[in-house]
């Protein structure tokens, strides 16, 4: 088993530096970070410098022919997700993806048989699932707390969220707006506490009402003349095993709270709605909201990527799986189709 990993980074933007590379940081000795790649150029040599990365690149193909690595972390935009993941992979190194899998099934497909054909851990940025809510309302599930989970929400609204970098509002590079940024999260952080049941039908909506006219910014002015995505999606899944799940998703809507991201479940012995955590059962009867008098907190792309580290020093396997991803893939593609047939979709 080694003892350093040797890490290369592609994209030098937001979640690179303020995610990733701290995150790696703080593994300390276990981690080298030695690269840093990005198409803009002075902003790879900006990057490594700000964060004493000896090594820094205007393309993945030159770092990974250049560099020494045995992982690497995909912080691009969504549409170069796949053609990244693939090159890390075949070069022979694990990969931490951000979030979304990719753009489409098929290349989400691609990415998952590849990591299989290599021997090397593919994973996903979903650090929902390392936080202490989460990871603790998994356990009173495992223990049975709340039996047979056949309903649940998952909930990303902004009120005027919408964010004014990046290219979040370009539908060519990121493949869809809140759906596919923010409500990612919370649809695999309900899925991941559900089993990862297999869908069956999608039914999706979407909506272009206020991101195409100028308004107010909580989050920085965004180019409203240039807006191509949605900034509400709405969503029903269906599961084979007859569980259901309703999506809410808005990077702007006239909503009271200035944001919300919640997951809620049903079971048919307890529910429970996770940010905060909140357990309610019947008991003795009586009806009873559990809630923690005291949970550690943490940073959950800390343990995330500490995880990923450990995974490819030789510790447990990652927990956000390719085959998973196939799965999210399957169903954001889904609610997208249906929104823009207006019909049912069968997966």
């Amino acid at each position: 088993m080694a003892d350093k990993l040797r890490v290369g980074i592609v994209g030098a933007g937001g979640i690179a530096q303020g995610a990733h590379i701290p995150n790696y940081k703080k593994c300390g000795e276990r981690v080298e970070i030695v690269a840093v790649a990005d198409v803009a150029v002075d902003r790879a040599e900006a990057c490594a410098k700000a964060h004493d990365i000896p090594h820094f690149f205007g393309s993945v193909d030159e770092m990974l022919s250049s560099a020494e690595l045995d992982a690497v972390s995909i912080c691009t935009p969504n549409k170069f997700h796949s053609v990244s993941t693939l090159a890390a992979l075949k070069a022979g190194c694990h990969v931490l993806c951000e979030k979304p899998p990719a753009m489409t099934v098929a290349e989400a497909e691609e990415m998952a048989a590849t990591a299989k054909a290599a021997g090397k851990y593919l994973t996903y940025g979903f650090h929902y699932r390392h936080s202490q809510e989460v990871e603790t309302l998994k356990r009173f599930i495992r223990d049975g707390e709340l039996g047979d989970i056949y309903a649940a929400t998952a909930i990303a609204l902004r009120r005027r969220g919408i964010p004014g970098w990046g290219v979040f509002t370009n539908k060519e590079l990121q493949g869809g707006g809140p759906l596919i940024d923010i409500g990612v999260h919370m649809l695999d952080t309900a899925l991941y506490l559900m089993g990862y049941p297999e869908p069956e039908t999608v039914f999706g909506a979407t909506y272009q009402k206020l991101g195409t006219r100028e308004g107010v910014g909580m989050m920085g002015s965004w180019d409203w003349k240039n807006f191509s995505v949605e900034d509400m999606a709405r969503g029903m899944i269906r599961f084979k095993n007859g569980a259901s799940l309703v999506l809410e998703s808005a990077f702007a809507a006239n909503i009271g709270k200035s944001d919300e991201m919640q997951v809620k479940l049903m079971g048919d012995i307890g529910g429970a709605e996770v940010f905060p955590l909140e357990v309610y059962q019947e008991k003795h009867e009586t009806l009873i909201n559990a809630t923690p008098a005291y949970m550690p907190q943490r940073n959950s792309y800390e343990v995330e990527v500490a995880r990923f580290v450990d995974a490819c020093l030789g510790g447990p396997a990652p927990i956000s799986t390719p085959e998973q991803g196939v799965m999210l893939q399957r169903i954001i593609n889904g609610l997208y189709d249906s929104a823009e047939s207006g019909a049912p979709v069968k997966l």
